[in-house]
């Protein structure tokens, strides 16, 4: 049995989440929040990790690759090793040059805290640099490798809703509104994965969010 360790706040252990769910891969979830990990099995303290019956495993594009060749029944990469290669493309352009670079933003978009205008500026820029190179390789034919749910997808569900939201709280407009995001997005929430993913993240952020208010008002 596969143990996924972390958080359903996560965007990146939601990924994983939803790719073991879209497989059927049977698993458990162990709550652990940062600063709560087990660092044996995750050296950096990152969520998410996996632990296996052969050992554990840290980081989540290494647990997606994983689990895909672990689990080959309901496959989420092309059986061809070119469309496979487009596959995992998208799925970093979309979580290092997109997400990532969002991340930026998400103290003052997110946790109440700020960003200096400087800073603002150069994730802006970066930002519309890099969505318009995503844009030349995303199909969204409805997916965004084409017309097949692939790893791609189980990255999109969770990182562009978060790029979509920062930018337009914080420059007053979404950077990817340009692209059929919205359409596509509300097509993966009628799957059943996905709906499954967002509500134990709405609980779980519900939870992380009374638990860092309990833990400031100990503090006053």
């Amino acid at each position: 049995m596969l143990t996924l360790c972390g958080f359903a706040a996560s965007n990146y252990y939601n990924k994983v989440k939803l790719a073991l769910l879209e497989k059927g891969v049977p698993f458990e979830e162990e709550l652990a929040w940062v600063g709560q990990t087990d660092l044996a099995a995750s050296p950096l303290g990152k969520v998410p990790y996996l632990k296996t019956d052969e050992g554990a495993l840290s980081e989540s594009t290494v647990l997606l690759e994983y689990i895909e060749a672990k689990y080959p029944a309901h496959p989420l990469l092309p059986a061809d090793p070119f469309a496979a290669a487009k596959v995992r493309e998208l799925l970093r352009y979309t979580e290092l040059h997109l997400e990532l670079v969002a991340r930026n933003l998400y103290p003052e978009a997110f946790f109440g805290g700020k960003v200096s205008d400087a800073a603002k500026e150069k994730t802006g820029q970066q930002l519309e640099k890099n969505i318009a190179a995503f844009a030349k390789l995303a199909k969204f034919a409805p997916y965004l490798a084409g017309d097949t749910f692939t790893l791609a997808d189980c990255g999109g569900a969770v990182h562009l809703q978060l790029v979509a939201s920062a930018t337009k709280i914080i420059y007053g407009r979404d950077y990817l509104a340009e692209l059929p995001v919205r359409d596509y997005l509300k097509r993966l929430g009628e799957r059943a994965t996905v709906q499954k993913v967002n509500a134990d993240r709405k609980a779980n952020t519900e939870l992380m969010m009374a638990a860092a208010k309990a833990k400031a008002q100990a503090k006053t």
